[in-house]
């Protein structure tokens, strides 16, 4: 499927787009070949970035365009030139949804919204940046699956984040969403719908435009439990499917977690994921939540973070190797010091972590190796959060973190040395 897909994208392309990319500075095409991804004829490796909620901040109503414009330069001026966006939100009834929403009710779009999805990538188009966007949200932070199971008479969906904890109730409530039949139907017609739109700023078909490296699925699709595995495996195909008939030019994804988004099975992972038409491979690792990282013992626990974030890289990079797919890192994150939001506490532990893991990505890009590519959690930029309570409320700044979580909690901002290490090691892949 790579080879048809690049072969397609050179009929596709008229050489004057070529030729105009390489003079006014227009994004070359990234396809992959075997397990690496290609600029053109240049084998593309990145240090990227999470930036979920660009496409809020680039619009008329709720965004920041002054903001946008400060942080996509700051973004480039440290060599992050991949970002990893949500598309939209879906109308959700929970106090910390993310809004406003792309869809305030299933099948209705919010135009402004649309509007700063393309300006943002407009503005990116003019950067040489890359846009990872993904469609959907296994978390009810935005909406996403739980909000098509609401709209389509599942009932109200458990609020995991209140007392008592229902965190197991939402599990059972979203893994429904790969049976359900009207919440399918009504994805894709959103993927139809924001497929088959045009760019009102580039002018450019989004199904043809160089700025959008890949479709991905969803945020952490998961299976959930073993014995949902067939119909998540027929669902994945499904969209798969779908994306790739809308639009044969640009990458595929899952957006997928991996082994932890996969009952906990790494074959799980490996067989929901043979698909040629999956072009790479994901996966996520959050060594706080995962118990691995405890703050008030980081000096203990900081080796313990490392060595099994890169226990859990070797066994996902043997999976690629299995499928001959390259593999990318695209979300992982720690706090500062203590867990502290204050941005002028440490981040010594993070950038220590971040260094393990850029390490260990220079070591697989130098041996050609299929883990070629990451995108760390999160880019705040300059973005305003409030330590007292950190949690996000309607009106105040968005960050990298969630809304239903404490502000700049796994947040790079502006002015963090991370951001020092990310130019440093993006210097030496590059």
């Amino acid at each position: 499927m790579n080879t048809i897909k690049t072969i397609f994208c050179a009929a596709m392309l008229p050489l004057a787009l070529s030729c105009a990319a390489q003079k006014i500075g227009v994004p070359q095409h990234i396809t992959v070949k075997g397990t690496q991804f290609y600029k053109g004829n240049t084998p593309y490796h990145y240090i990227g970035a999470n930036y979920w909620y660009g496409s809020l901040l680039a619009s008329t109503t709720v965004g920041n365009r002054e903001r946008l414009a400060k942080e996509l330069d700051e973004l480039k001026a440290n060599g992050i030139d991949n970002l990893r966006i949500m598309v939209g939100a879906e109308g959700g009834t929970l106090d910390y949804t993310v809004t406003p929403a792309l869809q305030p009710k299933q099948g209705e779009y919010d135009q402004a919204l649309l509007d700063g999805l393309d300006y943002l990538l407009g503005e990116m188009r003019k950067r040489n940046m890359y846009a990872v966007l993904y469609l959907t949200n296994n978390w009810e932070w935005s909406g996403g699956m739980s909000q098509y199971l609401e709209w389509n008479g599942y009932g109200t969906l458990p609020n995991p984040n209140i007392p008592p904890n229902t965190w197991p109730q939402f599990m059972d409530y979203v893994k429904q969403f790969v049976t359900c039949q009207p919440c399918q139907e009504a994805f894709k017609k959103h993927i139809g719908y924001i497929l088959g739109r045009t760019n009102a700023y580039s002018k450019v078909k989004y199904t043809e435009d160089p700025t959008i490296m890949a479709w991905q699925i969803g945020n952490e699709p998961r299976v959930f439990t073993a014995d949902n595995e067939a119909a998540f495996t027929t669902w994945v195909n499904d969209v798969v499917n779908e994306i790739d008939r809308l639009d044969p030019y640009h990458l595929i994804c899952t957006g997928s977690e991996g082994k932890a988004g996969s009952a906990d099975d790494i074959g799980v992972f490996e067989r929901t994921h043979n698909n040629p038409k999956i072009d790479y491979l994901t996966m996520h690792i959050w060594p706080k939540n995962w118990g691995w990282y405890k703050h008030d013992n980081a000096k203990a626990t900081l080796p313990t973070a490392i060595s099994s974030t890169m226990a859990y890289i070797d066994e996902h990079i043997a999976v690629a190797q299995k499928l001959n797919k390259p593999i990318v890192l695209e979300e992982f994150g720690l706090p500062r010091e203590g867990e502290s939001l204050d941005r002028k506490s440490t981040t010594a532990d993070r950038d220590a972590y971040y260094r393990a893991i850029f390490e260990r990505l220079a070591k697989s890009i130098k041996a050609g190796q299929v883990f070629t590519a990451l995108n760390f959690w999160g880019y705040g930029g300059t973005g305003e959060n409030n330590p007292a309570n950190g949690h996000w409320r309607k009106g105040d700044d968005f960050t990298a973190d969630p809304p239903q979580e404490p502000q700049g909690l796994n947040t790079v901002f502006s002015g963090d040395s991370t951001l020092k290490l990310v130019k440093e090691f993006n210097g030496k892949i590059k």
